[in-house]
């Protein structure tokens, strides 16, 4: 065994370990619990929708205390202002008598950061948080400062309250790594919730790893090797969301307004690659890219007025498209000499 198949064995392990000490917190959600992982390590960003009361607020929470990962949470209102989340220059005067300007970071300046109904905000604040996501850092009084990595941005909005929102623009919800969908509670997990939280048998989670292992994954990721073959199957998956595009489907000439940035491909192609190493293998397969096509696609197209008028959902597109594009493309021997 070489080195780099001794790390993804280590990286599988620690994974496991992870997701273990947030099940004694979170009960059910796997898919959510993966997924909020799997941004993580891929370096992204994660944007969960549910109604209130899931449980979205104590993931995040206790993901930060597992991985020892300095936590803030933003609680997200019409009347925030950039400086409130981003900080701002203050005076302060010396021993000597003079008076100097001093930066007061603000809640962004943690490793961790929950920005809770993030859809609450102005887009003037919104846009605050639109840097940090990209280049973390933040721009204040004309100098850059820089945010302590690893930085992951956990945003929450609620489907059901419309009234005083601002939805997020594309260019934001582009920035967004993973888009999950918190469902209900089942009969079971009901059950265990109440028993934990009425009878004390709460657990508190242990830690597991710091900042520096995490960019360690992170930076074994991208090592995971992609053949040609399959990351021209999630090229033609993004470009089947193009509507009046050579690639794109019926579906999506009939229910699309506009389709995915090249960001969703590089969403796509990492996230594949987390789920190939936590299945102990060091290759990217088709059936990996298809797990993953809905969550890392699904905030990246927009309907048009023809699918909101029938009730279209994102997934039923994205399901339709999957099943419409071919792993193996017709002029493939030619293409991918």
């Amino acid at each position: 065994m070489n080195d780099f198949e001794t790390q993804v064995q280590e990286f599988r392990k620690q994974y496991d370990r992870v997701y273990r000490e947030i099940g004694k917190v979170i009960v059910g959600h796997a898919e959510i619990v993966h997924g909020v992982l799997t941004c993580l390590f891929a370096g992204g960003h994660a944007l969960l929708e549910g109604v209130p009361g899931l449980g979205k607020t104590l993931l995040v929470r206790t993901l930060s205390q597992v991985l020892d990962l300095h936590f803030s949470r933003v609680q997200f209102t019409p009347d925030l202002m950039p400086s409130d989340i981003m900080g701002t220059n203050i005076i302060n005067e010396t021993p000597d008598g003079q008076r100097v300007f001093s930066f007061q970071k603000g809640p962004l300046f943690a490793q961790i950061v929950l920005a809770d109904e993030i859809n609450r905000a102005t887009p003037k604040t919104q846009s605050a948080l639109l840097e940090a996501m990209q280049e973390h850092s933040v721009t204040v009084g004309g100098t850059i400062h820089r945010l302590e990595e690893p930085f992951f941005v956990m945003a929450t909005q609620n489907p059901i309250e419309q009234e005083g929102t601002y939805p997020l623009p594309e260019a934001q919800l582009d920035r967004f790594f993973f888009k999950l969908v918190v469902e209900y509670s089942t009969r079971e997990e009901l059950s265990t919730i109440i028993d934990r939280t009425t009878k004390g048998e709460w657990e508190q989670p242990e830690k597991v790893m710091d900042g520096a292992e995490i960019r360690k994954w992170q930076a074994l990721v991208r090592k995971v090797f992609v053949a040609p073959q399959v990351q021209d199957y999630a090229i033609r998956l993004i470009l089947a969301t193009h509507p009046q595009g050579p690639f794109a489907s019926n579906v999506t000439n009939r229910f699309l307004r506009f389709g995915s940035s090249p960001r969703g491909a590089q969403a796509i192609v990492l996230a594949s690659k987390i789920r190939a190493m936590l299945d102990g293998r060091f290759n990217v397969s088709f059936d990996d890219v298809r797990k993953v096509y809905a969550p890392a696609m699904r905030h990246r197209i927009l309907l048009n007025f023809e699918a909101q008028a029938e009730n279209i959902a994102p997934d039923t597109v994205l399901n339709e498209i999957l099943a419409d594009v071919k792993e193996k493309a017709p002029d493939a021997d030619k293409v991918l000499k």
